[in-house]
């Protein structure tokens, strides 16, 4: 999907709870919710939902969707008792994979500077902007050299598919072999493995105390299982 696809404004609510109306309506009422303190523009939170559609909605996204989405907003709701500030993990979460290409390495860079190109349209802060962008940022390398808290969750949140139970774990890594599709097997398996090889040679996969005490184990037994598949 790209823009020239979107219909114009009049019928663009129809055709995005097309989608799934049920997750779609979600999404909405929470984008509504994060963006009202910081504009009265409708037109430009519209702008900005129909931006978060458009891209998670792509013909090539079979893993980085809107249920990707969904599931870390779930997350957050979870867990937001133990999360500073919710508002700025959620943008972070709305934003952090609305560009996303195999063929390209600089995702979460363009990323970022997409959502303080949208930020920038409304009174949101600045320093928060800034912190924002740093979250996704993160999701590159998943380091936390800046030992925030909420980009602890934020970062095992983006993680949670790991140590998903097995069956759900198994479409993940399917679906993420369909993002690669691209590629023929003796360019994806070695990457593959490359990529879970780091993940299981990290003293813990998980940042915060809790998804390694409730987590981690079933992580590491997921991934050293799709090795041994990839073999």
């Amino acid at each position: 999907m790209n823009d020239k696809e979107i219909p114009p404004a009049s019928s663009r609510r129809d055709f995005y709870f097309n989608f799934n109306p049920m997750l779609t309506e979600t999404l909405h009422t929470t984008w509504q919710q994060l963006l009202q303190p910081y504009t009265q523009d409708q037109a430009i939170i519209g702008e900005g939902f129909r931006l978060i559609i458009s891209h998670y909605t792509e013909s090539h996204r079979h893993y980085h969707d809107l249920h990707h989405l969904q599931a870390l907003l779930k997350l957050q709701q979870i867990y937001a008792d133990r999360i500073a500030d919710n508002e700025r993990l959620s943008l972070a979460i709305f934003f952090h994979d609305i560009i996303y290409d195999v063929k390209h390495s600089d995702n979460e860079e363009q990323s970022a500077l997409a959502a303080a190109a949208f930020l920038q349209q409304t009174s949101y802060p600045a320093e928060r902007t800034e912190q924002v962008m740093e979250f996704i940022r993160a999701t590159k390398t998943h380091l936390n050299t800046s030992h925030n808290t909420d980009l602890d969750y934020f970062l095992d949140f983006d993680l949670s598919i790991l140590s998903a139970p097995a069956a759900d774990y198994i479409a993940y890594a399917q679906q993420i072999r369909k993002e690669y599709s691209i590629y023929p097997d003796m360019l994806y398996k070695p990457g593959r493995k490359k990529v879970l090889a780091h993940f299981l040679g990290l003293p813990a996969i998980y940042k915060t105390s809790l998804f390694r005490e409730e987590r981690e184990a079933l992580a590491r037994q997921n991934m050293q299982q799709e090795l041994k598949i990839l073999d």
